[in-house]
């Protein structure tokens, strides 16, 4: 029996489509976190890398490797410049690196828009929580403090600092921010003992000292969170263009909170190994009752759609840059 063309051909491509699988048996990938144990990037990572073998082929070995520093400037220096792209390194670091290039930060040494993106594990919505035994329950009553109300923040180029500092400096909010805090756990840690009054951060990072009746919320960023929609939103709040303008730039990295990425020259079947596998476990039983349980958020975006936020965000006029960079100054 003669095989029509058709049949032959595919036929062929068979074994080149097999072979184009990577194949991680016996293999150790690495994520790498640009921050210390203990916040949410960290716990997200962890997470993944518990259920993302179960997606890939040879079912390798995960591990965490923290690489605090810079506001995770180093860990993505290091993805860009010192990562093999051999699918074995995976990094996860700041959303809010695209300001810092934008904003042409001194130690950046990548392009954000050249790494392989895998894409991202969530969606987030900045908020403003303070300390319930405050005298202020909501937004309007906090613009009206005479005291000012001291928020814990890991330093600029984080949503823990740029956010208040925006409210500050542009609707008039009597803040005081304390940088140097070394994680998101941290600064919760100094809310619980009374040394800071509150902390901006992630509502998925946040709520769960929100059920504890420890902060409650009063303010966030633009967001699609429909939780939320009962919360103010700082744009609203803008006494003119400029502001509005600072505020929805300011917020736009966080379509792609909790970014992963292999180094620029991952091949493509690797990232494409890649995006199916991180898509599966976003979307895996096992993973999504763990982070229920967390109380965290998981939404999966590909490395595409996460470019296209990326190249938006750097595509900004220069003088909106110019404005906006008198206010977000990204570093430590």
């Amino acid at each position: 029996m003669k095989l029509k063309p058709a049949l032959i051909a595919l036929a062929a491509a068979l074994p080149l489509a097999a072979a184009a699988q990577p194949n991680f048996a016996g293999k150790t990938i690495t994520i790498i976190v640009g921050y210390k144990p203990g916040g949410g990037y960290d716990a997200t990572a962890r997470m993944i890398a518990r259920h993302l073998p179960q997606h890939l082929s040879g079912k390798p070995t995960i591990i965490v490797q923290n690489m605090p520093g810079g506001n995770s400037i180093i860990a993505a220096n290091h993805m860009y410049n010192v990562a093999k792209p051999d699918g074995l390194t995976i990094g996860t670091f700041n959303r809010n690196l695209p300001i810092a290039q934008l904003t042409s930060v001194q130690g950046v040494k990548f392009d954000i828009t050249k790494f392989a993106w895998i894409g991202s594990a969530a969606n987030e919505a900045t908020i403003l929580a303070i300390r319930n035994d405050l005298p202020y329950k909501n937004f309007e009553e906090l613009r009206k403090a005479k005291e000012p109300v001291v928020i814990g923040s890991t330093g600029p180029g984080a949503n823990t600092y740029d956010f208040p500092l925006l409210l500050k400096d542009l609707l008039g909010v009597n803040l005081k921010i304390v940088s140097g805090y070394s994680s998101s756990a941290d600064i919760m840690l100094a809310v619980e003992r009374k040394e800071v009054d509150g902390r901006a951060g992630s509502y998925s990072s946040i709520e769960p000292f929100i059920d504890r009746k420890l902060v409650q919320p009063v303010i966030r960023a633009r967001s699609t969170d429909k939780r939320l929609t009962q919360l103010p939103v700082d744009e609203s709040f803008a006494s003119n263009p400029r502001a509005k303008a600072i505020m929805a730039l300011r917020s736009a990295p966080e379509l792609i909170a909790r970014p992963y990425v292999l180094p620029p020259a991952a091949s493509d079947d690797i990232v494409k190994a890649m995006r199916d596998a991180f898509a599966a476990t976003l979307k895996d039983p096992a993973l999504l009752a763990e982070a229920k349980k967390a109380k965290m958020d998981i939404e999966f975006t590909p490395g595409d759609e996460a470019v296209k936020i990326l190249k938006e965000v750097l595509a900004q006029p220069k003088d909106i840059v110019d404005e906006f960079s008198k206010y977000i100054k990204f570093g430590e």
